[in-house]
């Protein structure tokens, strides 16, 4: 068990590394980048460029939802982390909870192909108020232990992102590929769907990682810890905002 642990972390991280990388690459170069080619420059790039980076994309966030999902089980089912006492067992309110990090993304899919998605600041703020109900839930209904919600959280988040990628912006992108490489204009609805989630994902990543760092650091955020993961998750937010921002100045030579 040790074994598969300690290989799952590796390959978790690997390819985690894969994905997020890519995810940047995607919303902080070649956005901008994208806006300067011309139509027949796209032609050429686009079919070349796009496959390529999307096929080692898309089977990254793969494997590294898959082996997440996996050391969850050993770290905290496994393992005995799920609640404070070690020994409590799961009540109904537990599986709900695990459920609702697992489904999450379909109520955030509903969501955002709502009108509200269609309002970036609108849909932050509810997202970010329904976030907060999930982790209060996680504590006062699921019973989950301080380490065990900060993991479900990120796991909630990882969960909607791999989603994200398999089931609206990959097939999205071959759409738009397809367009590009026949001359013909892509459909807007679908440049927009794909890039809305790719923004999304992008926003969730930040707060991502301090779910995954976070399980190390129980004697600083112990304490009304759940105040801090949303203050983190806000901060996160506001930073790939800034970074949006400077990454729209970036000029090439």
């Amino acid at each position: 068990m040790e074994t598969i642990s300690i290989l799952s972390r590796w390959l978790h991280v690997a390819t985690g590394i894969l994905w997020i990388g890519l995810l940047y690459f995607f919303n902080f170069v070649n956005i901008p980048f994208a806006g300067t080619m011309d139509a027949d420059t796209k032609k050429r790039v686009v079919p070349e460029l796009l496959p390529r980076a999307l096929f080692w994309f898309r089977w990254a966030a793969a494997f590294t939802w898959v082996t997440g999902v996996l050391l969850v089980i050993l770290v905290f089912y496994h393992g005995g982390l799920m609640f404070d006492d070690g020994v409590q067992p799961w009540t109904a309110g537990s599986f709900i909870m695990l459920a609702v990090a697992l489904l999450a993304f379909f109520v955030y899919d509903i969501l955002a192909k709502s009108p509200l998605g269609k309002n970036a600041k609108a849909f932050g703020v509810i997202g970010f108020v329904l976030i907060g109900v999930v982790i209060y839930l996680f504590i006062h209904f699921g019973n989950f232990s301080y380490r065990a919600y900060v993991i479900h959280t990120g796991a909630m988040f990882g969960t909607i992102m791999a989603a994200n990628v398999w089931m609206r912006i990959w097939p999205s992108q071959k759409k738009i590929i397809t367009a590009v490489k026949e001359g013909t204009a892509p459909d807007p609805a679908v440049v927009a769907l794909a890039g809305m989630r790719s923004r999304h994902n992008t926003y969730l990543s930040v707060p991502l990682f301090w779910t995954m760092i976070n399980y190390h650091t129980t004697t600083t955020f112990a304490v009304n810890s759940w105040l801090y993961l949303l203050a983190v998750i806000l901060i996160g937010w506001i930073v790939v905002n800034l970074v949006y921002r400077q990454s729209a100045k970036v000029k090439g030579f």
